[in-house]
């Protein structure tokens, strides 16, 4: 299948009333057809994986082939300069999002990016490199605790900046590596509160955002019920690994975002 042809699919699809809503959440209407994420994903499953499909749909720079062109492309042959590119490219929260959680999350380049984008000064560069954190802690069943320690570095560094596109990705990475297991948490709500008593209003946001979830009754049941299982399977083990982050057979869940409001246009999460 051409770029061509999954325009004019794309247009066929457009619903007038979807574009209209962009602009109350911040998202681009200019190059917006207004295709509502479920007929993107529909579209992503018949066109399947297709590397240079993926290159041609972002090269439109029209907003729904931006955000299917991640679901489409095929992470094995995605090359640190082609992340650079697409990452240089990023003008919403939207395609930002769906880059990191679709495809960014899933290269071999996706944990060295992230730490190197946290210092990005561009609003979308830097949300990338922690709405990638996010994608990650979610996402990489296999990580050991360990690889979030410079995570968190980061996530502390940048608690100052008080964009708010930039702050909600970091609270977002402070939450979800705080959600993998009881080890995490424990150190993720350590970290919000040495964020919190720094006083910038960026970084009271975070923490205080941050540990109203982490702390809450709901979090900590289902971290108390994984690192059971964990025990169970592995033995007698703790649950504080990769292993105790999630069960292995483990549907994935439905992914819950900053500005969840307007998924029903665009597929951003957190």
């Amino acid at each position: 299948m051409t770029a061509t042809e999954v325009l004019a699919r794309l247009r066929a699809l457009a619903n007038p009333a979807v574009t209209e809503s962009l602009a109350r959440f911040a998202l681009p209407v200019d190059r917006a057809l207004g295709v509502t994420t479920p007929h993107l994903r529909t579209q992503a499953r018949e066109i399947g994986k297709d590397h240079g499909l993926a290159l041609e749909l972002w090269a439109t720079g029209i907003s729904e082939a931006r955000l299917l062109a991640p679901m489409v492309d095929d992470p094995a042959r995605v090359s640190a300069a082609q992340m650079e590119r697409w990452v240089r490219d990023l003008d919403s929260w939207g395609i930002c999002d769906d880059c990191c959680f679709e495809l960014f999350d899933k290269t071999r380049f996706a944990w060295p990016k992230a730490l190197e984008w946290s210092r990005r000064r561009a609003e979308f560069e830097k949300r990338a490199g922690f709405a990638l954190m996010a994608a990650l802690a979610r996402h990489d069943r296999e990580a050991p605790d360990r690889k979030f320690t410079p995570f968190f570095v980061a996530i502390e560094r940048e608690s100052g900046d008080g964009r708010n596109f930039v702050k909600k990705a970091v609270n977002w990475a402070l939450r979800e590596i705080g959600k993998r297991n009881p080890s995490l948490n424990r150190v993720a709500v350590e970290r919000a509160r040495a964020i919190h008593a720094t006083g910038l209003p960026s970084a009271r946001w975070i923490a205080s955002d941050a540990l109203r979830e982490l702390q809450s009754p709901a979090v900590q049941t289902r971290l108390e019920i994984k690192a059971k299982r964990a025990a169970k399977r592995d033995g007698g083990g703790t649950g504080s690994g990769a292993a105790g982050a999630r069960s292995r057979g483990a549907k994935r869940p439905a992914l819950r975002t900053p500005d969840s409001r307007i998924r029903s246009a665009f597929p951003q999460r957190g």
